[in-house]
Protein backbone atom coordinates (compact mmCIF):
# COMPACT_ATOMS: atom_id res chain seq x y z
CA UNK A 1 0.00 0.00 0.00
CA UNK A 2 1.13 3.19 -1.15
CA UNK A 3 2.18 6.17 1.82
CA UNK A 4 0.08 8.88 1.81
CA UNK A 5 0.06 12.59 1.89
CA UNK A 6 -2.10 14.84 3.52
CA UNK A 7 -3.11 18.07 1.56
CA UNK A 8 -4.82 20.84 3.78
CA UNK A 9 -6.61 23.41 1.86
CA UNK A 10 -6.21 20.81 -1.04
CA UNK A 11 -8.95 22.50 -3.02
CA UNK A 12 -7.13 25.97 -3.50
CA UNK A 13 -5.02 27.17 -6.00
CA UNK A 14 -1.80 25.96 -4.96
CA UNK A 15 -3.01 22.92 -3.06
CA UNK A 16 -4.75 21.39 -5.83
CA UNK A 17 -2.04 21.61 -8.17
CA UNK A 18 0.18 19.60 -5.57
CA UNK A 19 -2.71 17.39 -5.13
CA UNK A 20 -2.46 16.63 -9.63
CA UNK A 21 1.45 16.73 -9.31
CA UNK A 22 1.49 13.72 -6.31
CA UNK A 23 -0.83 11.41 -8.24
CA UNK A 24 0.53 12.22 -11.46
CA UNK A 25 3.90 10.99 -9.95
CA UNK A 26 2.62 8.05 -8.61
CA UNK A 27 4.94 7.73 -5.61
CA UNK A 28 2.15 8.66 -2.92
CA UNK A 29 -1.65 8.92 -2.34
CA UNK A 30 -3.24 11.58 -1.19
CA UNK A 31 -5.66 13.28 1.40
CA UNK A 32 -7.74 16.14 1.07
CA UNK A 33 -8.37 18.21 3.83
CA UNK A 34 -10.37 22.08 3.22
CA UNK A 35 -13.35 23.84 5.02
CA UNK A 36 -14.11 25.35 1.63
CA UNK A 37 -14.11 29.23 3.11
CA UNK A 38 -12.14 30.13 -0.29
CA UNK A 39 -12.40 26.95 -2.80
CA UNK A 40 -14.81 24.55 -3.92
CA UNK A 41 -14.82 20.96 -4.63
CA UNK A 42 -14.92 21.66 -8.18
CA UNK A 43 -10.90 21.38 -8.45
CA UNK A 44 -10.91 17.99 -6.76
CA UNK A 45 -13.90 16.72 -9.23
CA UNK A 46 -11.79 17.68 -11.95
CA UNK A 47 -8.93 16.23 -10.98
CA UNK A 48 -10.14 12.57 -10.36
CA UNK A 49 -12.23 13.17 -14.04
CA UNK A 50 -8.66 13.75 -15.31
CA UNK A 51 -6.47 11.41 -13.64
CA UNK A 52 -8.81 8.40 -13.30
CA UNK A 53 -8.00 8.08 -9.12
CA UNK A 54 -10.33 8.52 -6.61
CA UNK A 55 -8.92 11.70 -3.69
CA UNK A 56 -9.92 11.31 -0.33
CA UNK A 57 -11.57 14.45 0.39
CA UNK A 58 -12.45 15.61 3.88
CA UNK A 59 -14.21 18.98 5.07
CA UNK A 60 -12.63 20.06 7.84
CA UNK A 61 -11.80 23.18 9.76
CA UNK A 62 -8.65 22.53 11.48
CA UNK A 63 -9.13 24.45 14.03
CA UNK A 64 -11.42 21.42 15.56
CA UNK A 65 -8.38 19.56 16.37
CA UNK A 66 -10.88 16.66 17.92
CA UNK A 67 -12.34 16.35 14.66
CA UNK A 68 -8.71 16.65 12.81
CA UNK A 69 -7.69 13.76 14.96
CA UNK A 70 -10.58 11.49 14.74
CA UNK A 71 -10.10 12.39 10.68
CA UNK A 72 -6.56 11.20 10.56
CA UNK A 73 -6.52 8.07 13.15
CA UNK A 74 -8.19 5.92 11.12
CA UNK A 75 -5.40 6.51 8.79
CA UNK A 76 -3.03 3.92 11.03
CA UNK A 77 0.33 4.86 10.34
CA UNK A 78 -0.50 5.34 6.79
CA UNK A 79 0.73 8.66 6.62
CA UNK A 80 4.52 9.96 5.56
CA UNK A 81 3.58 13.49 6.00
CA UNK A 82 1.52 16.55 5.91
CA UNK A 83 2.00 19.49 3.40
CA UNK A 84 -0.14 22.66 5.06
CA UNK A 85 -1.17 25.08 2.62
CA UNK A 86 -4.54 25.86 4.19
CA UNK A 87 -4.43 29.78 5.53
CA UNK A 88 -6.01 32.93 4.58
CA UNK A 89 -3.80 34.68 2.30
CA UNK A 90 -4.81 38.39 0.97
CA UNK A 91 -2.01 40.92 2.50
CA UNK A 92 -4.48 43.55 2.17
CA UNK A 93 -7.53 41.81 4.03
CA UNK A 94 -4.72 40.49 6.76
CA UNK A 95 -4.28 44.34 7.48
CA UNK A 96 -8.21 45.19 7.68
CA UNK A 97 -8.85 41.95 9.25
CA UNK A 98 -5.56 41.12 11.76
CA UNK A 99 -7.51 38.84 14.10
CA UNK A 100 -9.69 36.02 11.46
CA UNK A 101 -5.81 35.90 10.01
CA UNK A 102 -4.18 35.39 13.45
CA UNK A 103 -6.68 32.71 14.76
CA UNK A 104 -7.25 31.29 11.35
CA UNK A 105 -3.56 30.76 10.47
CA UNK A 106 -2.21 29.90 13.72
CA UNK A 107 -4.54 27.51 15.07
CA UNK A 108 -4.53 25.87 11.99
CA UNK A 109 -0.67 25.29 11.63
CA UNK A 110 -0.43 24.34 15.37
CA UNK A 111 -3.17 21.94 15.41
CA UNK A 112 -1.31 20.50 12.58
CA UNK A 113 2.28 20.29 13.72
CA UNK A 114 0.02 18.45 17.16
CA UNK A 115 -1.52 15.92 15.13
CA UNK A 116 2.21 15.38 13.62
CA UNK A 117 3.48 14.44 17.28
CA UNK A 118 0.19 12.52 18.11
CA UNK A 119 0.07 10.10 14.77
CA UNK A 120 3.31 9.92 14.61
CA UNK A 121 3.50 11.34 11.60
CA UNK A 122 7.02 12.06 10.74
CA UNK A 123 7.15 14.69 7.93
CA UNK A 124 5.77 17.98 7.63
CA UNK A 125 5.43 20.91 4.86
CA UNK A 126 4.60 24.46 5.78
CA UNK A 127 3.59 26.55 3.12
CA UNK A 128 5.68 30.05 3.56
CA UNK A 129 6.09 32.92 2.15
CA UNK A 130 9.17 35.32 0.95
CA UNK A 131 6.87 38.11 2.75
CA UNK A 132 8.77 36.76 5.95
CA UNK A 133 12.06 38.71 4.73
CA UNK A 134 9.65 42.23 4.75
CA UNK A 135 11.32 44.95 2.53
CA UNK A 136 14.69 44.45 2.05
CA UNK A 137 17.64 46.78 0.64
CA UNK A 138 17.96 46.37 -2.95
CA UNK A 139 21.64 46.07 -2.60
CA UNK A 140 20.78 42.59 -0.58
CA UNK A 141 18.86 41.28 -3.60
CA UNK A 142 18.22 38.48 -4.81
CA UNK A 143 17.30 37.06 -0.95
CA UNK A 144 19.05 33.90 0.15
CA UNK A 145 17.77 31.66 3.18
CA UNK A 146 19.89 33.34 5.07
CA UNK A 147 19.06 37.09 4.68
CA UNK A 148 18.13 38.65 7.80
CA UNK A 149 14.20 39.26 8.04
CA UNK A 150 13.09 42.61 8.43
CA UNK A 151 9.79 43.39 10.10
CA UNK A 152 6.79 42.42 8.17
CA UNK A 153 4.69 44.11 6.61
CA UNK A 154 1.06 42.64 7.05
CA UNK A 155 -0.56 40.31 9.28
CA UNK A 156 -0.86 37.92 6.89
CA UNK A 157 3.21 37.76 6.57
CA UNK A 158 3.59 37.64 10.60
CA UNK A 159 1.45 34.66 10.41
CA UNK A 160 4.00 33.02 8.02
CA UNK A 161 6.88 34.06 10.33
CA UNK A 162 5.46 33.35 13.65
CA UNK A 163 4.46 29.47 11.82
CA UNK A 164 7.82 28.82 11.09
CA UNK A 165 9.37 29.88 14.91
CA UNK A 166 6.62 27.29 15.76
CA UNK A 167 7.81 24.51 13.41
CA UNK A 168 11.18 25.11 14.47
CA UNK A 169 10.47 25.10 18.20
CA UNK A 170 8.45 21.97 17.92
CA UNK A 171 11.09 20.00 15.01
CA UNK A 172 13.26 20.47 18.18
CA UNK A 173 12.27 17.41 20.19
CA UNK A 174 13.31 15.38 16.86
CA UNK A 175 9.72 13.93 16.56
CA UNK A 176 8.79 15.73 13.05
CA UNK A 177 10.61 16.43 10.43
CA UNK A 178 10.02 20.54 9.14
CA UNK A 179 10.39 22.01 6.67
CA UNK A 180 9.32 25.31 5.04
CA UNK A 181 9.16 26.54 1.39
CA UNK A 182 9.14 30.04 1.14
CA UNK A 183 7.91 30.79 -2.38
CA UNK A 184 7.76 34.13 -3.97
CA UNK A 185 3.99 34.47 -6.41
CA UNK A 186 2.64 31.74 -7.88
CA UNK A 187 0.71 32.50 -11.11
CA UNK A 188 -0.34 30.51 -13.87
CA UNK A 189 -2.57 27.25 -14.31
CA UNK A 190 -2.45 23.61 -15.37
CA UNK A 191 -1.35 23.67 -19.23
CA UNK A 192 -4.48 21.74 -20.24
CA UNK A 193 -7.10 24.35 -18.03
CA UNK A 194 -8.06 21.48 -15.73
CA UNK A 195 -7.68 23.70 -13.13
CA UNK A 196 -6.56 27.16 -12.13
CA UNK A 197 -6.89 29.79 -9.62
CA UNK A 198 -10.74 30.46 -8.83
CA UNK A 199 -10.98 31.50 -5.28
CA UNK A 200 -14.51 32.10 -4.22
CA UNK A 201 -13.38 35.87 -2.41
CA UNK A 202 -12.60 38.88 -4.64
CA UNK A 203 -9.23 37.91 -6.19
CA UNK A 204 -6.26 39.91 -4.48
CA UNK A 205 -3.31 38.29 -6.82
CA UNK A 206 -1.55 40.38 -9.83
CA UNK A 207 -2.29 37.52 -12.61
CA UNK A 208 -6.33 36.93 -12.60
CA UNK A 209 -6.76 40.47 -11.69
CA UNK A 210 -5.15 41.42 -14.94
CA UNK A 211 -7.15 38.47 -16.54
CA UNK A 212 -10.30 39.39 -14.95
CA UNK A 213 -9.90 43.05 -16.25
CA UNK A 214 -9.12 42.26 -19.62
CA UNK A 215 -11.95 40.23 -19.91
CA UNK A 216 -13.72 43.23 -18.96
CA UNK A 217 -15.14 41.03 -15.80
CA UNK A 218 -13.86 43.66 -13.08
CA UNK A 219 -13.08 47.48 -13.81
CA UNK A 220 -9.83 48.58 -15.36
CA UNK A 221 -6.80 46.63 -13.15
CA UNK A 222 -5.49 49.50 -10.70
CA UNK A 223 -1.56 49.38 -10.24
CA UNK A 224 -0.59 50.31 -6.93
CA UNK A 225 1.61 52.72 -6.48
CA UNK A 226 4.22 54.34 -9.24
CA UNK A 227 6.92 56.15 -7.19
CA UNK A 228 8.99 53.15 -6.03
CA UNK A 229 12.23 53.03 -6.20
CA UNK A 230 12.14 50.48 -8.55
CA UNK A 231 13.11 50.96 -12.52
CA UNK A 232 9.49 51.92 -13.67
CA UNK A 233 8.12 53.08 -10.49
CA UNK A 234 6.41 49.77 -9.23
CA UNK A 235 6.66 46.87 -7.50
CA UNK A 236 9.26 44.21 -7.99
CA UNK A 237 8.23 40.70 -7.52
CA UNK A 238 9.14 36.85 -8.76
CA UNK A 239 6.56 35.12 -10.33
CA UNK A 240 6.72 31.98 -10.38
CA UNK A 241 4.80 29.24 -12.14
CA UNK A 242 1.94 27.02 -9.84
CA UNK A 243 2.81 24.01 -11.43
CA UNK A 244 6.95 24.51 -11.22
CA UNK A 245 5.48 25.01 -7.15
CA UNK A 246 3.66 22.13 -7.04
CA UNK A 247 6.68 20.18 -8.17
CA UNK A 248 8.58 21.30 -6.29
CA UNK A 249 6.62 20.03 -3.01
CA UNK A 250 6.40 16.46 -4.05
CA UNK A 251 10.30 16.76 -4.27
CA UNK A 252 10.01 18.25 -1.05
CA UNK A 253 8.33 15.35 0.85
CA UNK A 254 10.27 12.93 -1.15
CA UNK A 255 13.55 14.94 0.10
CA UNK A 256 12.12 14.53 3.77
CA UNK A 257 10.69 10.87 3.49
CA UNK A 258 13.97 8.99 2.03
CA UNK A 259 15.85 9.65 5.87
CA UNK A 260 17.15 12.89 5.78
CA UNK A 261 18.82 14.23 8.94
CA UNK A 262 16.62 17.72 10.01
CA UNK A 263 14.91 19.05 11.91
CA UNK A 264 14.06 22.07 11.08
CA UNK A 265 14.95 24.10 7.40
CA UNK A 266 13.71 26.74 5.06
CA UNK A 267 14.09 26.71 1.40
CA UNK A 268 13.23 29.48 -1.24
CA UNK A 269 11.39 28.82 -4.06
CA UNK A 270 11.07 30.88 -6.63
CA UNK A 271 12.72 32.01 -10.59
CA UNK A 272 15.35 34.16 -9.22
CA UNK A 273 14.24 37.11 -11.55
CA UNK A 274 12.80 40.06 -10.32
CA UNK A 275 9.31 41.49 -13.05
CA UNK A 276 7.77 44.84 -12.18
CA UNK A 277 3.86 45.27 -12.30
CA UNK A 278 4.50 46.94 -15.81
CA UNK A 279 6.16 44.36 -16.91
CA UNK A 280 3.81 41.66 -15.91
CA UNK A 281 1.33 44.02 -17.81
CA UNK A 282 3.27 43.52 -20.64
CA UNK A 283 4.10 40.37 -21.07
CA UNK A 284 0.26 39.55 -20.28
CA UNK A 285 -0.38 41.62 -23.31
CA UNK A 286 2.16 40.26 -25.57
CA UNK A 287 0.98 36.75 -24.93
CA UNK A 288 -2.96 37.34 -25.11
CA UNK A 289 -2.99 40.01 -27.98
CA UNK A 290 -5.59 42.02 -25.74
CA UNK A 291 -4.75 45.64 -24.54
CA UNK A 292 -5.45 45.73 -20.66
CA UNK A 293 -7.08 48.39 -18.90
CA UNK A 294 -5.06 49.57 -15.99
CA UNK A 295 -4.73 53.11 -13.99
CA UNK A 296 -2.36 53.96 -11.50
CA UNK A 297 -3.21 53.82 -7.90
CA UNK A 298 -1.90 55.04 -4.51
CA UNK A 299 0.53 52.63 -3.07
CA UNK A 300 -1.30 49.79 -0.80
CA UNK A 301 -0.77 49.33 2.86
CA UNK A 302 1.61 46.07 3.57
CA UNK A 303 3.42 46.07 -0.10
CA UNK A 304 7.44 45.34 0.36
CA UNK A 305 9.19 47.36 -2.92
CA UNK A 306 10.75 44.99 -4.25
CA UNK A 307 11.53 40.95 -3.05
CA UNK A 308 13.09 38.20 -5.61
CA UNK A 309 15.34 35.00 -4.82
CA UNK A 310 18.09 33.19 -4.95
CA UNK A 311 16.60 29.42 -5.10
CA UNK A 312 20.22 27.83 -5.50
CA UNK A 313 19.34 25.96 -2.00
CA UNK A 314 16.06 24.49 -4.08
CA UNK A 315 18.76 23.14 -6.41
CA UNK A 316 21.27 21.39 -3.92
CA UNK A 317 18.87 20.02 -1.81
CA UNK A 318 15.78 19.14 -3.97
CA UNK A 319 17.26 18.97 -7.36
CA UNK A 320 14.52 21.85 -8.14
CA UNK A 321 14.16 25.11 -10.89
CA UNK A 322 12.10 26.47 -12.02
CA UNK A 323 11.29 25.50 -15.76
CA UNK A 324 8.32 27.96 -17.14
CA UNK A 325 9.13 31.93 -17.33
CA UNK A 326 6.70 34.47 -17.30
CA UNK A 327 4.96 33.88 -20.97
CA UNK A 328 3.61 30.46 -19.99
CA UNK A 329 2.60 31.87 -16.39
CA UNK A 330 0.17 34.48 -18.48
CA UNK A 331 -0.98 32.15 -21.31
CA UNK A 332 -1.50 29.42 -19.03
CA UNK A 333 -3.50 31.89 -16.72
CA UNK A 334 -5.23 33.77 -19.55
CA UNK A 335 -6.52 29.85 -20.95
CA UNK A 336 -7.67 29.02 -17.14
CA UNK A 337 -9.44 32.71 -17.00
CA UNK A 338 -11.56 32.16 -20.66
CA UNK A 339 -12.62 28.84 -19.60
CA UNK A 340 -14.05 29.91 -16.28
CA UNK A 341 -15.42 33.14 -18.80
Amino acid sequence: MKKKIVVTGGAGYIGSHTILEILEQGQFDVICLDNFINSNNESILAIENYTGKKVQSFEIDLSNYSLLKDTLNTFDNQIIGIIHFAALKAVGESVEYPIEYYQNNLNSTLNTLKICEELNIPNYIFSSSCSVYGNIDPEKLPVKESTLCSKTESPYAETKSMGERMMEDIAKNNKVKCLALRYFNPVGAQKEAIIGENPKSKPNNLVPVICKAALGKTAPMSVFGNDYPTRDGTCIRDYIHVVDIAKAHVKAMSYLSEGQKLNFDVINLGSGNGVSVLEAIQAFEKVSGVKLPYIMAPRRSGDVIAVYSDSSKALDLLGWKADLGIEEMMSSAWKWENKLA
